[in-house]
């Protein structure tokens, strides 16, 4: 965008200055997270090393020349992504902490048919959790974002002073997480469906 200035008031120029930066910084906001979303689908759908940096530029429409405008490596882009996706994913969960009834809801939702087909948009451990288990780097973001998990599923009880909360809950973690990892690796759908449905009766 080009703009001419002419005979322009000297008290103006501060406020044009800012007019004339803001939108190559939005811009540059929007492609980062656009970037950011792109490696996100595919690290999920295909693991962390199975997708290159070109990979993800060229799904994401830019040059892997750009990447380096947005990230210092690949490891940095990783790292970003699950902070992202966390954010994203405890955000979710956070609508549902108000009662028991509605964090039962949101379980039904994860195990279900819909996110045993859509990995690139489902839960990064079930996804990424046999990845981040080899890679040092990643694992400290994987232990935060499992107690933020954990805390979620344990709020609406969090107030009963009950010992047995989170006990409960990374039991109910484990068997989310385990119906989804199950029911996307056998090669028969009835039996993936069977995985799900038993699971999704536990918790109704």
């Amino acid at each position: 965008m080009m703009i001419v200035l002419l005979d322009v008031n000297p008290f103006f120029w501060p406020f044009i200055e800012k007019i004339c930066m803001r939108y190559p910084a939005e811009e540059t906001a929007v492609k980062h997270q656009r970037i950011l979303q792109v490696a996100s689908v595919l690290f999920r759908e295909r693991g962390f090393h199975s997708v290159s940096v070109n990979d993800v530029m060229k799904a994401s429409g830019m040059t892997k020349g750009a990447f380096y405008h947005h990230f210092e490596s690949k490891e940095h882009l990783i790292a970003e992504c699950l902070r992202d996706a966390s954010s994203k994913a405890l955000a979710r969960m956070a609508t549902a902490e108000h009662s028991s009834e509605a964090m039962a809801e949101h379980i039904q939702d994860y195990v279900s048919d819909w996110h045993r087909d859509e990995r690139g948009e489902g839960c990064l451990i079930a996804a990424l959790g046999s990845e981040a288990a080899r890679e040092e780097y990643v694992r400290p973001l994987f232990t935060q974002h499992v107690e933020g998990v954990l805390t979620s599923l344990m709020a609406p009880k969090a107030g009963a002073e009950d010992p047995s909360n989170r006990r409960n809950a990374i039991r109910t973690l484990s068997e989310m997480v385990g119906a989804i990892v199950l029911a996307r690796a056998v090669d028969e759908l009835g039996l993936s469906e069977e995985i799900l449905r038993e699971v999704r009766s536990s918790f109704e």
